[in-house]
């Protein structure tokens, strides 16, 4: 499948600014591998105190990038008769190997490595350039919106 752009993504998932981190996908392979990209810039809210004067993107929302692109794949990939919903349940393992700054574009791969419904496992990379800056693997349960509304 080709890319998405900022439109198609908003389509996909429930996140809005100042917290959806993905500004496009430029590979997916449903139900295993996606390729996002996030530019970073100087007008993120959360330059303004992390930290004033040198400004590092927190390393949560590195993962939160990674999370979010995972999601898009995982939304595309379910056969849902509802909309589907993704929540993230777990992060293990994750190293940060380098700070990302203002200008810097991050690109992320995801590639899935069970999937046993509704759990979804994956392997996330954040790259600057070719150098990885953060990794990690990520677990996701995905589901429909009527299953919860039902469970109430």
């Amino acid at each position: 499948m080709a890319g998405l752009d900022i439109g198609a993504i908003h389509a996909t998932l429930p996140h809005r600014y100042p917290f959806l981190l993905v500004d496009r996908i430029t590979e997916m392979e449903e139900s295993r591998r996606i390729v996002g990209l996030k530019n970073v810039t100087i007008n993120e809210p959360f330059f303004q105190g992390h930290f004033p004067g040198r400004p590092i993107m927190p390393g949560v929302l590195i993962l939160e990038a990674l999370a979010q692109t995972g999601g898009v794949l995982a939304f595309k990939s379910f056969a849902a008769t509802s909309r589907p919903v993704v929540y993230l349940t777990g992060v293990e393992n994750a190293k940060f190997r380098r700070p990302v700054v203002p200008g810097d574009q991050l690109r992320f791969e995801i590639d899935v490595l069970k999937k046993r419904p509704p759990f979804w496992k994956m392997q996330g990379k954040a790259y600057v350039g070719d150098e990885l800056v953060c990794e990690a693997k990520l677990t996701a349960m995905v589901t429909e919106e009527k299953a919860l509304a039902e469970d109430k």
